[in-house]
């Protein structure tokens, strides 16, 4: 009868309703099991055989994953109106009303995974059981991608832990492992995975009493209150638009819209707040913001990190041991990161001690893990042991790759590529780490370019998600396959890019550093700059993070590019900034102790501790100008060069798919994603209108914002980086 779930009726009376989407690897709410789901609960209902419900799956490792965001991402480009997305919001919370007051006791068996509207299903239920395992978790993430719960999810949990609880709960986003949801109160109790559904039913046979929902009961009374006036309430609701703003500096609208749906829902009628919910629900839907987030980070991401640019006639790689070679931080990371996915490395350096420096590196982030409970010391011990560091190569015979990692010098980087290729297998890759030195001309220092790869790291290695994958001229299929393997051992997120200075990333990134200098020597603000910067939705101010990078390695990249391209090189629009900073000032960044910022010797370190501070001497520098840009002018322009600067790799071939420059510019350098990356943000914006406004810009601040022929026709043929669905009005 049905096709999503099946219902079992036992000689006790209690029916058994167990969700199986078929093809799928976990189950999420789709059209056709909503409507199942209110034609179960309709046909149970209506059978006085049933004495109790039990709501679970039939895939072991989930509940139900929460909604098809594949469905919900195309909802803004096919039209769909206010209407069309509170309806759909609708169409599921109804359901789930009419299960919670069917009159007979519900229980959830959570067996697995329960997220967004799966943990929703459970909350419409009476009673709770949550298997005991560390995969079991419980969570309303929608935050993430933009939206709010939609199917009572806001309303429940109020009810359930109080508005100053669920506010926290749902504006982060976060999931709860097994013994948090049960201290929380997400869930009643807690099972051995095998024996949940039992549990479940046990309860259910002797519930009769308690086939409601406690909101639903004469006298109920919110935790914590619910009058909006009462201290507590309003303290909630005072500091948490605060802080959301302060987080989201407006440019993420869930937040406030969870903030909303509860404060309007709190002192209202139960089925009443359900309707209040899904008009903020139907607001995010149909806003941009959410089909960025969801188009980038759950759609394109997914697809990426299953390695679909993999070629698919290259049998797997495996890998039983890897080379690094430099054991600075970059390569000290590699190292780790390798170490933790089950491979055996070999870590070289100049010497001895310089190589044990870098596997300190390693002890140092394992002793943490175990002194947080992160991992037993034990396996901490197994991972380090994986690691060995050394000064010799001739270890690296029976590596299936090595990974170079040391200066950005091409000398530097030549003679350790040769030693390393005078003892590996032939059959081994060679991949550097290079940010900036075309893959092409470091691949000339090995007799076997086509095994000759490019892997820029970012750093923290171990906390950034993303390695760009950089074809040289001559590397083969094989090669990337090889590249991408080792990429999805490491459970990152690959984008692949052809050969060019700077490749995709640094060249994007490069452009915000330079854009933030440039407006320094204009006599704009540094704290002007710094400020736009962070509220635009970038990481850190694009003076900041230049420190950070350090000033001599953006002059020493340039004089690289300089020598390399003679009469053709163009400096950067930062060139007499970054020239006087390294040549006459001698402040060469972070690393120096002060560049744009001075670096207290206590910054950071406990009680007492200083924060950097912008040089004081800037103004003198470079003194103010009388008329200051606004904050939007200056965000304009920070976003507006790195989209331009994506849309010239995109036209010269550098990066080869929309989908790549999103995540690449997200997830390399911290571009907002609220846009969902720099070319989506160009999208969001409307070509032609980018068109237009980048033409302004060059006539105000340079031809550096000269749009390239490729997208001028974009604008005139009206054709945006990402396919649009067709628009329709249907949800």
């Amino acid at each position: 009868m049905y096709t999503t779930l099946s219902v079992l009726i036992d000689e006790s009376g209690i029916a058994t309703v167990s969700i199986d989407l078929p093809g799928r690897p976990m189950n999420v709410f789709t059209p056709e099991l909503t409507a199942e789901l209110g034609a179960a609960v309709a046909e149970l209902k209506a059978d006085d055989r049933v004495k109790g419900i039990v709501i679970t799956s039939g895939k072991p490792s989930s509940f139900v994953a929460g909604a098809d965001i594949k469905d919900l991402v195309t909802a803004f480009d096919r039209g769909v109106t206010l209407a069309d997305a509170y309806q759909l919001s609708q169409s599921l919370s109804s359901v789930l009303r009419r299960l919670e007051t069917c009159g007979k006791p519900v229980a959830a068996a959570i067996t697995g995974v329960a997220l967004g509207g799966g943990l929703e299903l459970a909350l419409a239920c009476h009673h709770r059981v949550l298997a005991d395992h560390p995969k079991a978790v419980v969570g309303l993430p929608e935050v993430k991608i933009g939206l709010l719960p939609g199917a009572g999810g806001t309303q429940r949990l109020a009810r359930l832990l109080g508005i100053a609880t669920a506010a926290k709960f749902i504006t982060d986003g976060n999931n709860a492992a097994p013994a948090e949801a049960l201290k929380l109160g997400l869930v009643h109790e807690l099972a051995a995975p095998a024996a949940v559904i039992d549990r479940a039913r046990e309860w259910a046979r002797g519930s009769a009493a308690e086939a409601s929902a406690p909101w639903d009961r004469k006298g109920f009374r919110m935790p914590g209150g619910s009058s909006l006036t009462s201290p507590s309430v309003a303290q909630t609701f005072a500091i948490g638009t605060a802080l959301v703003t302060r987080a989201s500096s407006r440019n993420y609208p869930a937040p406030g819209e969870i903030l909303s749906a509860l404060y309007e829902g709190a002192s209202l009628p139960f089925d009443t707040a359900l309707k209040v919910e899904s008009k903020h629900f139907a607001r995010l839907l149909t806003g941009p913001v959410a089909r960025n987030l969801m188009r980038t980070l759950f759609v394109h991401k997914g697809e990426l990190d299953k390695l679909s640019r993999r070629p698919p006639d290259v049998a797997p790689s495996r890998f039983t041991h890897v080379g690094v070679l430099g054991a600075g931080m970059m390569g000290a990371g590699i190292a780790y990161v390798a170490a933790l996915a089950g491979v055996r490395v070999t870590l070289i350096d100049a010497t001895r001690a310089q190589a044990e420096r870098g596997k300190a590196y390693s002890e140092k982030l394992l002793a943490r893990d175990v002194e947080r409970s992160r991992r037993t010391a034990e396996d901490a011990a197994r991972v380090l042991a994986l690691i060995q560091p050394t000064e010799d190569y001739a270890p690296l015979a029976d590596c299936e790759l090595v990974i170079e990692a040391v200066f950005e010098d091409r000398d530097v980087k030549a003679e350790v590529t040769r030693r390393a290729l005078a003892v590996l297998p032939k059959g081994s890759t060679f991949a550097s780490n290079t940010s900036t030195l075309p893959i092409t001309g470091l691949a000339k220092n090995s007799p076997r370019p086509g095994q000759f790869i490019g892997l820029h790291f970012f750093s923290p290695v171990e906390r950034m998600p993303l390695v760009e994958i950089i074809l040289g001229k001559s590397t083969t299929p094989a090669t990337l396959a090889v590249a991408l393997d080792f990429v999805g051992l490491l459970r990152k997120t690959p984008i692949v890019v052809n050969d060019s200075r700077g490749f995709f990333t640094s060249r994007v990134f490069g452009s915000y550093c330079h854009e933030g200098q440039a407006m320094l020597a204009e006599g704009v603000d540094p704290a002007l700059i710094e400020n736009a910067g962070k509220q635009a939705g970038m990481p850190v101010g694009p003076l900041a993070v230049s420190d950070e990078v350090s000033l001599e390695l953006q002059y020493k990249a340039a004089r690289q590019a300089e020598a390399d391209l003679g009469k053709a090189f163009e400096p950067p629009v930062s060139w007499p900034v970054l020239r006087h900073f390294v040549e006459d000032l001698k402040r060469l960044g972070r690393k120096s102790g002060g560049g744009f910022y001075d670096y207290p010797a206590n910054i950071g370190k406990g009680p007492g501790a200083e924060a950097k501070r912008l040089w004081p001497s800037l103004a003198s520098e470079y003194p103010r100008a009388a008329e200051q840009p606004s904050v939007e002018e200056v965000k304009q322009r920070l976003l507006y060069i790195q989209a331009l600067e994506s849309a010239r790799c995109f036209e010269e071939g550098v990066v080869t798919t929309a989908a790549e420059a999103d995540i690449g510019s997200i997830l390399g350098i911290g571009f907002p994603a609220w846009t969902g990356g720099t070319l989506s943000f160009i999208d969001t914006i409307g070509v032609a209108r980018f068109v237009a406004d980048c033409a302004l810009l060059a006539r105000r601040h340079g031809k550096r914002f000269r749009v390239p022929k490729g997208l001028k026709a974009r604008a005139a043929q009206g054709m945006p980086f990402h396919a649009v669905p067709a628009r329709d009005s249907a949800a």
